[in-house]
């Protein structure tokens, strides 16, 4: 089983750990946290062999051989460098890093250290149920656009709404409706029309001067993809892409559970895929086959394709900010 331990205890790094748990190819035994009361909560309650409190002695002493790292955004930078540099598999946390020179600095620590691999945990594209998507677009005959819809309120906008600064708002922590919701319609775009030609962002700002909501078009050779996201409301739009009298029909480009195709008859065809209960079985399969085996042929040339992906959607997410004139500190640094 591979060794793993953990750079922020919060919602999502439970579900991460539940679904480490039903695959049953992954073994917590290391927990980081800046408490120490969180740290020992944290550990008593998912069966951690140990914690510590200190991120140097997290990498220096911990009993580990994959970090999953769940911080703000603004960290994820630092502490993937930090395990590289001690020889720790990386598993981050949507969006990876906040520009591409962050990316690139990356990269080429990953180069210095050849037996090291870093994922992107963007979970939707590793479930069956995007594979059969991605199938099912790549034999329309011709695309005339799509539009990707992911709006959710964030229980933490009653904050803002309250005169705070919650980190998923904060432009300090790489917050915004772009940088949470956002990356899953960007990457689902990506994924299936590849990088666009030019890009657009129309945001809608908040109180703590990031973006709340927005649309974003992506403007590829033959047709436009608009991607509608926020945090600051609900929608209950489902997702399309366009073909010329055939349309494929998404629940949600994030927790995709289901997919129809109407042909140029009209006649619906609903896509057949397994959808687990927990989101993130699939990339927690694809992840352990891959560090199981880091330089099988077959698990290389997946890594290099989800490399280049997550590249892609850093570069893209970047570009879309740039558009709209929002800037982060660590985009000066």
């Amino acid at each position: 089983m591979l060794k793993l331990g953990i750079i922020g205890t919060n919602w999502i790094t439970d579900q991460f750990l539940e679904a480490a748990n039903i695959t049953k190819q992954w073994q917590l035994t290391t927990i980081y946290s800046r408490t120490k009361q969180r740290a020992q909560e944290y550990s008593e309650k998912f069966h951690a062999q140990e914690f510590f409190t200190d991120i140097d002695e997290f990498f220096n002493s911990g009993v580990f051989d994959v970090v999953y790292i769940a911080s703000p955004n603004s960290l994820h930078y630092q502490y993937a460098r930090q395990a590289i540099e001690n020889d720790k598999h990386v598993i981050v946390e949507k969006p990876a890093f906040t520009n591409p020179d962050e990316f690139a600095q990356i990269e080429a620590l990953l180069q210095a250290h050849p037996q090291v691999r870093l994922v992107e945990a963007a979970r939707h594209i590793h479930t069956p149920m995007f594979a059969a998507v991605k199938k099912q677009v790549a034999s329309m005959n011709q695309i005339q656009g799509a539009t990707l819809t992911y709006m959710k309120y964030s229980s933490r906008y009653d904050q803002v709404l309250a005169g705070k600064t919650p980190n998923v708002f904060s432009l300090e922590f790489a917050g915004g409706a772009l940088q949470d919701l956002g990356v899953y319609p960007v990457y689902t775009a990506v994924a299936l029309f590849g990088e666009p030609n030019s890009v657009v962002y129309f945001p809608t700002m908040i109180a703590t001067k990031a973006d709340g909501k927005g649309v974003a078009i992506l403007r590829y050779d033959d047709f436009e993809v608009t991607l509608n996201f926020g945090k600051t409301s609900n929608s209950h739009l489902e997702s399309e892409v366009y073909g010329l009298k055939d349309t494929l029909v998404m629940d949600n480009p994030a927790e995709l559970t289901k997919a129809v195709y109407y042909d140029e008859r009209q006649q619906k065809h609903h896509l057949e895929a397994p959808v687990a209960d927990n989101s993130m079985v699939g990339e927690l399969q694809d992840f352990a086959s891959l560090l199981a085996n880091p330089d099988d042929e077959e698990q290389l040339n997946k890594y290099q394709a989800w490399f280049k992906l997550s590249r892609q959607v850093n570069s893209l997410l970047y570009t879309l900010r740039q558009s709209a004139g929002i800037e982060f500190p660590a985009d000066n640094r």
